[in-house]
């Protein structure tokens, strides 16, 4: 492998570079214009036509933005031969630059393929072993938006040993400031496949910090949407992250390259039938959050149904049409045994007697037809049978009803849950109403359960979930309704699990999910934490994730790990924590002066403090998510909030307290492997009181 940068003597081959890259900047620019040059008002039959046009139109001049530090390309491939032609002897090969968007000139030839075109995967998987017809791979590199340097793989070329790209190791080490980025010109060729993956399998990435499982899943989106975009356009996706900071962190990649129309969400978000404004104790959070409530709830639904006992006498004119209670019994027996949705089958029910009354009709020698079956759908008498037999169910006030009476949650959890169980759900104040109600995010997740068992939640065509480790049951069931008809993509660490009902195994994640058949990958190569860093923080996984592979990371890093004590002390309630936070203080100064972003981590307890001591020092700071700037580059993170972010360098305060802010010592341990792992360049661990035991 050859690195070039601009010197005198090799300036040409750059300078040709750095020609194709204006040329191809002022093609952008052309076809942007040509774009919004378009007249579409000859072109449309109609309002609605032209509105739709329009929107995709905007979208079309949207994506064809030329962002300033986004180079429009970031490798070249010099095919041997044609790509699809004959590989006959003397065959011209062609060359190809590979970028974020595809970039045509005047006569519609490419002057940039797009990164997920079938001609530029061997960009990502050719090797010396296999080059994939390869002649050159050339990796580019860039400052500010400028192309500064060009690194060559001979990949058909014997004598010319494998070498680490220097330029691909600049561009993972790259500085973090502002949200995440694509990580569109350093995918690993192990990272390529599950990105190409298939639309119609489901795909769960289990991988350890630093692994790139995110922006896998990000851009595993993207290429979903380049191979199959009519079919996503009506179907439509949702990337789920785990709270809103997360949502606003990876909120660029997709823009960055070229799509504009994936909606975002918390699982939260999905359910918000109610505002949550209340809380569970970990005991009820773990009933409520367990599987068997679906079944809990679906004997609740169907209780509401009774079987008749009185006919149905329908009057048309001076004639009166009688239909037995047995009669009636048999069609609402078939519905039940139907299984299909309770709102469905009540909507079905009056059509049922309807038809009853025609045959009864058609056997006095009437011919009624569609018209009359609805007339006698609509009839008062039916509407009375069907409001007593298959009354209206409404979600909230049936889950409220479970929580609140003790007899109706005892008839409809019999064999289900214990006598614990339903005491730990129960609430110890009924509310009066579902409006007045303090729901808590697990009231809301059981709501949404039971609004499907009434009507069919409206599935996508993909799904992305991130950090699902720490997600329910009851949850993977929420987000397993987006996608019934349409596949998905499961990301997550079981070492990150932070919640009491954190994920045991990807198979019972994936079945409660109804993605029993998805594919399971592992990604164990790190490309963003330092050697050392993992190495000090895989130390918990005994305890956290015993059948888990530690991450190996390939980012040799030497004196990215500082763990610092400071004065004694005792109790981080009462006593003065002046010291330590002023060490802190020193350790996030210390972090400033290098290049980059800095994280203060810490126990969410700690943070008043630490803020009040920034403050004091008239030190800015940014709440997690917040976009950094060159003159407010760290960010204050409650523990609770680190999962998914990463900041060139970490202080972490406190070790042991963020530990004791969970609720056991498992989670505790957990929640602290998150925070020693969202370190790019360096960490440095303040601690006043002794660490956990598997630290030392």
């Amino acid at each position: 492998m050859h690195a070039h940068v601009q010197s005198e003597s090799e300036s040409d081959p750059l300078a040709r570079e750095r020609g194709h890259l204006a040329a191809s900047r002022s093609a952008l620019r052309a076809m942007r214009e040509d774009a919004e040059a378009l007249d579409i008002r000859d072109v449309t039959a109609n309002w609605v036509n032209a509105a739709v046009l329009e929107r995709q139109l905007d979208e079309r001049i949207k994506s064809l933005a030329d962002l300033a530090h986004t180079p429009l390309f970031f490798g070249r491939l010099d095919y041997l031969h044609a790509p699809g032609a004959e590989q006959a002897e003397g065959a011209e090969g062609e060359q190809f630059y590979i970028g974020r968007r595809h970039v045509h000139d005047a006569d519609g030839d490419p002057m940039v393929i797009d990164w997920r075109a079938p001609v530029s995967q061997p960009f990502y998987r050719a090797s010396k072993k296999d080059p994939m017809d390869i002649a050159l791979r050339r990796r580019f590199g860039y400052t500010a938006g400028d192309l500064t340097a060009y690194e060559d793989e001979h990949l058909s070329d014997a004598t010319e040993a494998e070498q680490t790209s220097k330029l691909l190791q600049q561009e993972i080490e790259r500085p973090r400031v502002g949200p995440m980025r694509d990580i569109v010109a350093t995918i690993q060729p192990e990272q390529d496949e599950i990105v190409r993956s298939e639309l119609g399998g489901s795909v769960c990435v289990q991988g350890g910090p630093g692994t790139g499982k995110t922006a896998v899943g990000l851009h595993r989106v993207a290429y979903l949407l380049y191979a199959h975009r009519e079919r996503l356009a009506r179907t439509g996706t949702l990337v789920i992250g785990p709270n809103a900071s997360f949502l606003h962190y990876i909120e660029q990649v997709l823009p960055a390259l070229g799509e504009l129309e994936v909606k975002q969400a918390t699982v939260d978000d999905l359910v918000a039938h109610v505002e949550v404004r209340g809380t569970d104790d970990s005991a009820a959070a773990l009933v409520k959050g367990d599987a068997r409530m679906a079944e809990v709830l679906r004997n609740a639904v169907r209780s509401h149904v009774t079987l008749p006992t009185e006919p149905v006498v329908v009057v048309r004119g001076s004639r009166r049409w009688r239909v037995p209670a047995y009669e009636l019994e048999e069609i609402v027996r078939e519905l039940l045994a139907r299984d299909i949705r309770y709102g469905a089958a009540r909507d079905a029910l009056p059509q049922r007697i309807a038809h009853a009354v025609l045959v009864r009709m058609e056997q006095s020698g009437e011919a009624p037809d569609d018209r009359v079956q609805d007339a006698v759908a609509r009839n008062a008498a039916v509407k009375a049978a069907v409001k007593a037999v298959w009354p209206l169910v409404e979600p909230a006030k049936l889950v409220l009803r479970l929580l609140s009476d003790a007899d109706f949650l005892a008839a409809h959890a019999e064999g289900v849950l214990s006598a614990d169980e339903q005491k730990a759900v129960l609430w110890a104040k009924p509310a009066r109403s579902a409006k007045s109600a303090k729901w808590s995010a697990a009231d809301a997740v059981l709501i949404d359960e039971a609004t499907d068992l009434v009507a069919r939640t409206h599935s996508l065509g993909h799904v992305v979930l991130d950090e699902a480790q720490d997600l329910s049951p009851m949850q993977y069931r929420a987000v397993g309704r987006r996608c019934t008809t349409g596949s998905a993509t499961v990301l997550g660490d079981l070492a990150q699990g932070t919640t009491p009902w954190a994920t045991r195994s990807w198979d019972e994640a994936l079945g409660h999910l109804g993605k029993g058949g998805a594919v399971v990958e592992e990604l164990t190569a790190g490309f963003r934490v330092p050697r050392e860093v993992i190495a000090y923080a895989s130390r918990l996984l005994p305890d956290i994730a015993p059948g888990l592979a530690a991450v190996d990371s390939v980012r040799e890093s030497p004196g990215s790990l500082a763990v610092r004590r400071v004065a004694d002390i005792e109790d981080l309630t009462t006593e003065d924590t002046a010291a330590l936070d002023a060490a802190c203080l020193e350790a996030c100064a210390e972090s400033l002066r290098q290049e980059g972003s800095v994280g203060l981590i810490a126990a969410d307890a700690r943070i008043p403090a630490l803020a009040a001591a920034l403050t004091a020092a008239g030190v800015t700071y940014l709440d997690p998510g917040e976009e950094t700037t060159p003159d407010t580059r760290l960010t204050l993170v409650p523990a609770s909030l680190a999962k998914g972010l990463e900041y060139d360098y970490v202080v972490l305060d406190e070790p042991s307290a963020v530990v004791a802010g969970e609720p056991d010592e498992r989670t505790g341990l957990r929640r602290l492997y998150v925070a020693l792992t969202r370190a790019v360049s360096g960490l440095i661990v303040v601690h006043a009181t002794d660490l956990p035991g598997q630290l030392t």
